[in-house]
């Protein structure tokens, strides 16, 4: 048992010293995790790794009741749920008119009048609801996506956390993504 899962037991168990036993332990690997995620996203991103660590973690081990943790794999992909969560809200947020989301955002160090790529919010938004109806059919597939494209994870971390050999990973890695596209190829 790793230590991970020893702390997750306890946290389940109403331990709530090791909630705070648990971020340092798990800080770097979803740091990375999360860096590894905002390197794809474009440039002039508010939303920072460190907070979408923080963020993620309170989620997962905050205020709410403790969630049965199956291992240090399901404790990660669902790390990569709510980072994936807090990712759609952000986009979400920022596109609303209320804050401004019809308006065009121009760096201070662009003097000129340059338009900026702002389908990015619209590309997550539609990327998000097309994994949710790819969980309608195959749940194992949406989640690589979620694990792959969210948490930055490779194939074979991915499989490890799935429970799926490598070489299945692959495959349906293929699959959705393919059917990604041709989903979200369908909205345009």
């Amino acid at each position: 048992m790793t230590d991970v899962t020893r702390i997750l037991d306890a946290i389940e168990r109403g331990n709530a010293k090791a909630a705070n036993e648990l971020l340092p332990v798990v800080y770097e690997e979803l740091r990375l995790l999360a860096a590894q995620r905002m390197s794809l996203e474009h440039p002039g991103q508010t939303l920072q790794a460190t907070a979408l660590v923080h963020e993620a973690y309170v989620r997962l081990v905050g205020e709410a009741p403790p969630r049965n943790w199956d291992s240090r794999g399901h404790f990660f992909a669902a790390a990569a749920q709510a980072m994936r969560r807090i990712l759609i809200e952000n986009a979400r947020r920022k596109k609303s008119r209320k804050s401004g989301g019809d308006r065009k955002k121009v760096e201070l160090n662009e003097a000129v009048l340059i338009p900026q790529d702002e389908s990015q919010a619209d590309e997550l938004i539609g990327l998000n609801d097309a994994l949710d109806k790819l969980a309608e059919q195959d749940k194992t597939k949406a989640e690589l996506i979620k694990l792959r494209f969210f948490a930055g994870l490779t194939i074979e971390q991915t499989a490890e956390v799935l429970g799926i050999s490598s070489a299945t990973a692959k495959r349906h890695w293929a699959y959705a993504r393919a059917w990604l596209i041709r989903e979200i190829g369908r909205d345009k």
